[in-house]
C-alpha cells in the first residue's frame, strides 16, 4: 500500500455494512450497524479512506461550535502500520478546521497503547478520566479524554 493512492470520501449508507463487519473484527466492543447509520442520520462527518478501490479504513467526527469530537477511528488490520492511521487522522484535522473547530477531544482506552502513542504524536494531551466508560470482558474499563488544539 502506498499512501499516495490513499484517498478519503464521505461515507454513504452503501458504506455501512464493510463497516459494521471491520468494526466487528477490529474491536472486543464494536459499534453496531446502527450506531453508524444513526451517525450518518445526525450529520456527523464520516469517513471511509481507500487505497485504490479498496476501504482501508473510517472515521466519525461530532462538529460542535468550535470543537471537535472524534468519536471513531479505525483501521483495518490488512492496513495497519503503514501509516494509514496517520493519514486519517491528518484528514480529520483538516475536515474540523475547515468547518471552524479549534480543537479536538477524544477518549481512548488506557490499554489501546497504538492509539495512545499515535495521538501523543499529534499532539493530543491528557485533559481528564471518564471512570468505568468502556465495556470490558470482567470489568469496565477507564477513558483518558484527550484533547488536541487544530
Amino acid at each position: 500500500m502506498t499512501l499516495a493512492l490513499l484517498e478519503f470520501e464521505p461515507m454513504s449508507t452503501d458504506d455501512l455494512d464493510w463497516v459494521s463487519v471491520a468494526e466487528s473484527t477490529l474491536h472486543s466492543h464494536p459499534w453496531t450497524l446502527g450506531n453508524f447509520a444513526d451517525s450518518l442520520g445526525a450529520g456527523y462527518s464520516c469517513w471511509i479512506g481507500r487505497d485504490g478501490t479498496e476501504r482501508v479504513s473510517y472515521g466519525v467526527l461530532m462538529l460542535v461550535l468550535d470543537e471537535a469530537h472524534l468519536l471513531n477511528i479505525s483501521v483495518t488490520t490488512s492496513a495497519q502500520r503503514r501509516g494509514v492511521g496517520q493519514a486519517m487522522l491528518q484528514h480529520l484535522f483538516n475536515v474540523s478546521v475547515e468547518r471552524g473547530a479549534s480543537q479536538m477531544f477524544l477518549e481512548v482506552r488506557p490499554s489501546n497503547a497504538a492509539a495512545l502513542a499515535l495521538y501523543c504524536r499529534n499532539g493530543f494531551e491528557p485533559v481528564g478520566r471518564r471512570k468505568a466508560y468502556y465495556p470490558g470482558l470482567k470489568t469496565r474499563e477507564d477513558a483518558i479524554v484527550m484533547r488536541r488544539q487544530l
